[in-house]
């Protein structure tokens, strides 16, 4: 099994709450994780409809056969356990009774803000970090392949086929989740509306151009994206609004949280198309901004990711903020560095007042360089 950064933060904080909930995207392995970090705890899954049927019709006496040392599986599918669960871990008051898993995130919360709020610690799980798979010898060799293959483990584990995995995920989800979140009557127009987010990955959200294509309305348009974001398909980068000038983009971006998702709803077959492929920039942009967002995930720390973009079209494509310090990224998916990667970096930098050392350009050449702008990173040297 390839380990994951999470693990530690994991048992940590059992030991810390009650209760500890994992959510992320389905088949992000979460289960695989929480079963092999705790093999004395009883495993029970709410997507089994007998154990839904005992949680929904039975609470109390769910809880009496699974009180202490269990993980639940697919927890969000029967949301009235979870005031039975706070009077439970009230009464026993013990560290590391439950572990909690799901993949929609929108019902999970809701049911955790109402009913075990201050009980237990959230974290989330992506699939595989390319720090992950780096450590266990599995990262792919190029960039094009990383982006194409993507990070989901059973991918890794059972070596399957991108082309052979992503539909098949594909029609699941929108089988499974979309119809128990949405009622849609349509499923071919929400999949085409999939495919056209995809179609903007590292674009700015244009919803009235998205509603136009997908033939639905505005209101529409925000409301499966809400569903898409819940489930972990898609996320929006949101802009930076410090008032560096008046001039500023206000739109989010658009992205997926894994590129070989992304790479199958656009299409793309093969490692060898992707060099060539018109959206390589915007699917590179995403692989970065995702290990980004892993890496802080990873570590139990919610990412305060932006990026900045002026009318003029100077941007910078990510802005960490860690406390009151700003360090700004650009990222290009071209193999050679020239100094005009630096542009927007520049102006950015002079507006917000973030050093020069704090400015990094992220490119898929081979060298790391020092330059008087700021730093300048290769990928897969550094990174």
């Amino acid at each position: 099994m390839i380990k994951r950064d999470l693990s530690d933060k994991i048992r940590y904080l059992s030991t810390k709450f009650p209760i500890v909930t994992l959510t992320g995207p389905r088949q992000s392995g979460k289960s695989t994780l929480l079963k092999n970090l705790f093999p004395d705890y009883r495993y029970v899954s709410l997507e089994n409809p007998d154990m839904r049927l005992f949680a929904t019709d039975d609470p109390n006496g769910f809880i009496k056969t699974f009180n202490n040392h269990i993980i639940i599986d697919e927890a969000e599918r029967v949301p009235s356990l979870f005031s039975y669960l706070q009077r439970h871990i009230d009464e026993v008051n013990e560290p590391g009774m439950y572990l909690l898993a799901g993949s929609r995130n929108f019902h999970l919360m809701a049911a955790i803000d109402q009913s075990l709020a201050g009980r237990t610690a959230v974290l989330k799980l992506l699939p595989f970090s390319r720090h992950e798979l780096y450590d266990a010898g599995k990262l792919p060799a190029t960039i094009n392949e990383q982006i194409f293959k993507g990070f989901y483990p059973r991918i890794y584990d059972k070596d399957i086929d991108p082309t052979d995995y992503y539909p098949s995920y594909i029609a699941t989800y929108v089988e499974r989740d979309v119809r128990t979140m949405l009622n849609i009557g349509d499923l071919g127009r929400f999949t085409r509306f999939i495919r056209l987010c995809a179609g903007r990955i590292g674009q700015l959200l244009n919803k009235s151009n998205l509603a136009i294509e997908a033939g639905v309305a505005i209101p529409t348009v925000e409301s499966w994206l809400s569903v898409l974001e819940a489930s972990y398909i898609l996320y929006r980068l949101e802009p930076n609004f410090n008032n560096y000038n008046k001039r500023i983009v206000k739109t989010p971006k658009l992205f997926f949280y894994d590129t070989g998702l992304a790479c199958s709803l656009l299409g793309i077959r093969s490692t060898e198309q992707i060099e060539s492929h018109f959206l390589r920039g915007g699917l590179f942009e995403n692989l970065v901004v995702n290990q980004f967002i892993k890496d802080r995930l990873n570590n139990g720390i919610v990412p305060d990711l932006t990026f900045w973009r002026d009318s003029t079209g100077l941007e910078v494509d990510l802005i960490e903020t860690i406390g009151v310090q700003q360090h700004g990224y650009e990222i290009k998916s071209g193999s050679t560095f020239t100094p005009s990667f630096f542009d927007g970096l520049t102006k950015w930098g002079e507006l917000s007042g973030t050093p020069v050392n704090s400015r990094t350009v992220i490119y898929s050449g081979s060298d790391n360089l020092q330059t008087s702008n700021g730093n300048v990173i290769a990928i897969d040297s550094s990174f």
